[in-house]
């Protein structure tokens, strides 16, 4: 739904609204081009690649394929986009763990 419609599915908005609202964005380590992938490891299609000084969502994370990278050694991949995974080992989010809800 559109900003300032009204409707039958204003209450399904709403809650899209503070879905969308609750995404937060994290940094992709300075001075990497990250390749964004089409599933949650390394043996996955490369679908593009993030410029330096992006920025992520992070909709949700799931186990992959282990990768070492500027943030330490991780299986945890995250959803960007529908279809598109980052190494978790690549974000900036202030954990070694999971910040977001597992994919399903």
């Amino acid at each position: 739904m559109a900003v300032g419609q009204v409707g039958e599915a204003e209450g399904a908005g709403t809650a899209e609204s503070a879905a969308a609202a609750a995404v937060q964005y994290y940094p992709v380590a300075p001075g990497h081009r990250l390749n964004v992938r089409s599933g949650p490891g390394t043996n996955y299609a490369i679908v593009r690649t993030l410029p330096l000084g992006a920025q992520v969502p992070i909709f949700c994370q799931r186990p992959g394929t282990t990768v070492t990278g500027p943030y330490g050694t991780s299986n945890i991949w995250c959803n960007i986009a529908g279809g598109q995974y980052v190494s978790d080992t690549y974000v900036k989010t202030g954990s070694d763990g999971y910040v977001a809800p597992r994919c399903s």
